[in-house]
């Protein structure tokens, strides 16, 4: 392995353990075993560094996504399937769920602007699976990218939270059921 590859994994696994804000060049130099001049040598500054670990992190969720894809379902069920495993991502992914809670309890502005760039990355996603169903004459055409964003925040608003403010959660047929009924009925040429 070379050394820009061990300072990413050394970076990766203190941000997921300790949180953007908490880590230090020098605790990802120590991890590396590299001096912290070397660090610098791949990357300008702490913020670069989260962007590129980011980056592959969202290259991992969407190759694990791609694998949800059926090409023998229909594009509703596909469209639940691919959500529900973005979601299922963003909750067993430890640097993806530390960067969330830092963005909540700290408001780190880099955090910020990485998850902003995550979402923006998952809705174009979304809305591109939206542009080829739509060229199939699979769902009528409409704007894919308000309604990626629409899907996103409404499977996030059932899948996550929906649990938090309700004594029992949805099970993953009600809300299949759902967007079947409501959302996807609409889309359906």
């Amino acid at each position: 392995m070379d050394r820009k590859q061990e300072i990413l994994e050394a970076a990766s696994k203190s941000f997921s353990l300790f949180g953007y804000k908490a880590t230090t060049m020098e605790h990802v130099a120590k991890l590396a075993n590299v001096g912290k001049g070397t660090i610098y040598t791949f990357f300008a500054n702490k913020e670069i560094l989260l962007q590129e670990i980011v980056l592959k992190m969202i290259l991992e969720m969407k190759a694990e996504v791609e694998v949800e894809i059926n090409p023998t379902l229909p594009f509703r069920d596909n469209a639940h399937r691919v959500l529900m495993k973005i979601l299922q991502f963003r909750e067993v992914h430890q640097l993806y769920a530390k960067l969330v809670e830092e963005e909540k309890e700290l408001r780190t502005p880099a955090v910020k602007i990485m998850l902003e760039r995550v979402e923006s990355e998952i809705v174009s996603y979304i809305a591109e699976k939206f542009d080829i169903a739509i060229g199939k004459k699979e769902l009528r055409e409409c704007d894919s990218e308000l309604v990626a964003y629409l899907l996103y925040k409404a499977y996030i608003a059932f899948v996550a939270d929906w649990g938090q403010t309700h004594e029992k959660e949805l099970t993953e047929d009600q809300i299949a059921s759902l967007f079947q009924n409501t959302i996807f009925r609409g889309l359906l040429p």
